[in-house]
């Protein structure tokens, strides 16, 4: 069912559609409404409570409310009459911003208590509210005057953001003996104009004509808008200058000297005098950067090297050239010119750092990483590949672990008493002709750990000592070495305990536990004690703690200090021994004998 709506302030119609069909407490028939757009704001659209079949009373207890789908509040419901009014004038130019025949504003009317939903569509109707409005309000035209009659010249069409008849229509202009236009449509159904000469020029009668163009649209009163079209006519000139080729590619190196010709461009025109010769400029569409990097003769059309060529920063120039000929009413043409820059070899490799362990442990495990080094070329193909070593003479090796990223990692074990610290150079090469190099140089300190035994010059020590010595003689220094540092190379001496007839060593003897000097603490008696046999420790203050013995052999040395005594015949110490022999006795008879004792056989004189 359908009914018009009469608007109070508005002498206009809405039209209703109802479409009966429910679905429980939501409606799934849209109600249609149709108003015309920059309605005043307060206008009443409908009575949503009577075209619902709503009770009045009822709206405000069951929460009446109006939900526009993706748009602005254009509209709201009163709730105390159940009227849909404009809240903000709608432009349907702004809310259908892509020229459609139909636009719409969707809505939903939410209701409480039972819940109901009810799916409103309002249709925007266009109104004849813009004029046609031309892209340029002046037309510039420059037509030679050796075109022919009936020749056409497009124009610029005008644009009207209303659609259907309210839309572009026509085209008018003035009055002209030399031209008239023919309306046309596009594709998409839009009017334009182009003009036509019906009538010969001459550019020495009158060189300029000046021309109103008029677009009307089909509203209801009609709307126009106008643009000037200005016509100048040209002195014939009709052989453009041309190239011999329409595009060229040429290769340069980088670093070229100033100066240096790049191209020798060769422009003709078959006309004569002065409409033959040309002048060779950049077109707009050669940016500022290219132009600063060549120089473009203007007489002879040579291009040489204008600022320095760096293929690091740029690759490649895009011009265009014109060439322009000097008539009266000057033709030209253009190519393109395309400027490839080569790569020369001429950036060295670089070396970045990006991790290094310095110092690490002498004892460091096989295959840890020491540093992470990263490689880079600004030039390009083989000026750019680079290849990264280190010397061969060291316990390291590099391996790539991504792409120019290397790891040197320990590749032999190391040892700090034969070699304290490395000075690892790391030398990048690229492949260029010929090649260019950097280095870095990092220093590796090794940190000493305990992996060292102290270590005595003999492994047996043979020591003399004459008896009668004085307690506290020094007897020798027993010392030892050890190639570790600080805490690991600091020796303590101990005498390793043995006892000899129930006395220790340490009764005997004593060692300095700093220097390792051995010392008697006792006399020695020779006839008592000949020789000792023990071994001293020395031992490092490292964790854990290292250390190694020595066997030590002490030598008693007798002196003379014992007199012989007669043991047989036994006689008192001091007496005399008597032995009556005959006179008469034989030369070499034995008589008595006697004997001796000693304490030591060197006693014996």
């Amino acid at each position: 069912m359908g009914y018009v709506v009469t608007m109070r302030s508005c002498k206009r119609y809405v039209l209703l559609v109802f479409l009966l069909s429910f679905v429980r407490n939501i409606s799934s028939s849209v109600t249609h409404y149709s108003i015309p757009e920059e309605m005043k704001e307060g206008s009443v659209v409908a009575n949503l409570a009577t075209d619902l079949s709503l009770d009045v009373k009822t709206l405000n207890q069951r929460k009446m409310r109006l939900d526009i789908i993706a748009n602005k509040k254009y509209l709201d419901v009163n709730k105390e009459t159940g009227e849909l009014y404009i809240v903000e004038k709608i432009d349907r130019e702004y809310l259908c911003t892509k020229m459609l025949t139909l636009c719409y504003l969707k809505m939903e009317i939410i209701l409480e208590n039972p819940v109901r939903i009810f799916n409103i569509e309002v249709e925007i109707l266009d109104m004849n509210d813009n004029a046609p409005q031309f892209r340029r309000d002046v037309i510039h035209l420059d037509i030679s005057e050796a075109a022919p009659r009936g020749e056409r010249f497009s124009l610029s069409n005008a644009v009207d953001p209303d659609v259907g008849s309210n839309s572009v229509k026509t085209y008018h202009l003035s009055e002209s003996e030399h031209f008239n236009i023919e309306v046309q449509t596009g594709r998409d159904g839009s009017k334009f104009a182009e003009l036509i000469l019906k009538m010969n020029l001459d550019r020495e009668q009158q060189a300029v004509h000046n021309l109103i163009l008029t677009a009307v649209d089909g509203g209801t009163p009609a709307r126009s808008g106008t643009a000037s079209v200005i016509v100048r006519v040209l002195d014939t000139n009709d052989n453009a200058p041309t190239f011999d080729k329409v595009s060229y590619n040429i290769k340069v190196m980088e670093n070229s000297p100033i100066g240096s010709l790049v191209v020798h461009l060769n422009g003709t025109d078959l006309d004569e005098g002065s409409n033959s010769d040309i002048t060779y400029s950049y077109s707009l569409y050669t940016s500022e950067k290219t132009q600063e990097t060549f120089h473009l003769n203007p007489s002879t059309g040579e291009i040489t090297v204008k600022g320095m060529l760096n293929y690091e920063d740029f690759k490649i120039y895009d011009m265009e050239v014109i060439a322009t000929d000097k008539g009266a009413n000057s033709l030209s043409g253009q190519c393109t010119i395309k400027i490839i820059v080569e790569d020369m070899n001429d950036n060295h490799p670089e070396i970045s750092i990006k991790s290094f362990q310095s110092p690490v442990n002498e004892n460091i495990e096989l295959d840890t990483v020491i540093a992470v080094v990263s490689v880079s070329d600004k030039d390009s193909g083989d000026n750019g590949v680079v290849d990264l070593h280190i010397p061969d003479n060291m316990p390291f090796k590099l391996r790539e672990s991504s792409d120019n990223y290397y790891e040197l990692v320990v590749s032999e074990p190391l040892d700090r008493e034969k070699v304290p610290e490395y000075d690892v150079t790391f030398t990048v090469t690229d492949r260029g002709s010929p090649p260019l190099s950097d280095n870095e140089t990092m220093t590796l300190e090794l940190l000493d750990v305990n992996d060292n035994v102290p270590q005595f010059p003999q492994s047996f020590y043979t020591i003399r000592v004459m008896e009668n010595n004085a307690p506290g003689a020094l007897l020798s220094s027993l010392t030892a070495f050890d190639p570790d540092l600080h805490e690991n190379q600091y020796l303590v001496y101990f005498i390793l305990e043995k006892e000899i007839a129930n006395t220790s060593m340490s009764m005997l003897f004593s060692i300095n536990p700093e220097n390792g000097n051995l010392y008697a603490l006792k006399t020695f008696d020779y006839e008592i004690e000949k020789e000792f046999l023990f071994h001293i420790e020395a031992r490092d203050s490292g964790s854990p703690p290292l250390s190694s013995n020595v066997t030590v052999h002490i030598i008693i040395v007798d002196q003379n200090d014992n007199a012989p005594v007669i043991v047989s015949p036994w006689r008192a110490h001091g007496s005399v021994v008597e032995e009556k022999i005959p006179r008469s006795t034989d030369k070499g008879l034995q008589i008595h004998r006697v004997q001796f004792t000693e304490r030591h056989r060197a006693d014996r004189h």
